[in-house]
């Protein structure tokens, strides 16, 4: 969607509603960082100061994120999706978890009863992914693959407000899954195929109950692993840095 000239009274509102569906849109993805203030300016035909007020609005939200020397970067696509990562930021790591792990027993529960076949091939296919990535060594791309499974699960229960919410829920998740790799666990906490292969094959299955077993069973492990770790300083801290076992 291309950015048009903002000429009424409440130019900022304006702006600001722009911008919101640039990012919602996906124009503007998550991670990217936004055009520049002069390149905004000269493309919505407004103020300085009304860019300004707009960005600095989308920052107070969490919809944008501002790097010292770098610009301005797009952190979540709604605003509600940044609430759900300013609310993870203050929680402890295991009570985020506790949350991931009620969404993900539903989710797998759901698909197991209403996956289409396309959902069991997009599932097998992001299991392989996961487990090649892990193979592979590369931390990030394992960390990617096993985000985009769990989300392949929420689609496949084909319910559009639980899927949104995982996907915000993981989003929020990333920086503290990343430091599992490194936490003094052993490898099959950390990989867990055998767990998300069960999950898998109940979904096959159309077992919804022994799809929410095995759910259970692999986060109940992560968190079981997690309890065991010294985390330092407050909650709000291990929420942010804490190691978390299990994927």
């Amino acid at each position: 969607m291309p950015l048009r000239s903002a000429a009424r009274t409440n130019l900022v509102d304006l702006v600001i509603a722009q911008m919101e569906s640039l990012i919602t849109d996906g124009e503007w993805q998550v991670g990217e960082k936004i055009p520049a203030e002069p390149l905004l300016v000269e493309q919505l035909a407004v103020g300085r100061n009304t860019v300004r007020e707009a960005v600095r609005a989308l920052v107070h939200t969490g919809m944008l994120e501002p790097r010292q020397g770098d610009g301005t970067y797009v952190r979540a696509d709604s605003d509600f999706g940044a609430a759900v990562q300013r609310r993870l930021r203050r929680a402890g790591v295991l009570e985020a978890y506790e949350v991931r792990a009620c969404l993900e027993r539903d989710a797998a529960r759901y698909a197991a009863e209403r996956r289409t076949s396309e959902d069991l091939a997009t599932l097998r296919a992001a299991l392989a992914e996961r487990d090649a990535a892990w193979r592979s060594g590369n931390t990030a791309a394992f960390v990617d693959a096993d985000m985009a499974f769990h989300r392949t699960v929420a689609d496949a229960a084909h319910n559009s407000v639980l899927a949104e919410l995982y996907g915000h829920l993981s989003d929020a998740l990333r920086s503290t899954v990343q430091s599992v790799i490194g936490a003094p666990v052993p490898d099959s906490v950390r990989h867990q195929f055998a767990a998300h292969e069960a999950i898998v094959d109940a979904i096959e299955a159309r077992d919804a109950a022994a799809a929410e077993a095995a759910v259970l069973a692999h986060i109940g492990e992560g968190m079981a692993a997690l309890r065991e770790q010294p985390l330092d300083g407050s909650d709000d801290d291990a929420g942010e840095t804490g190691a978390v076992p299990g994927m």
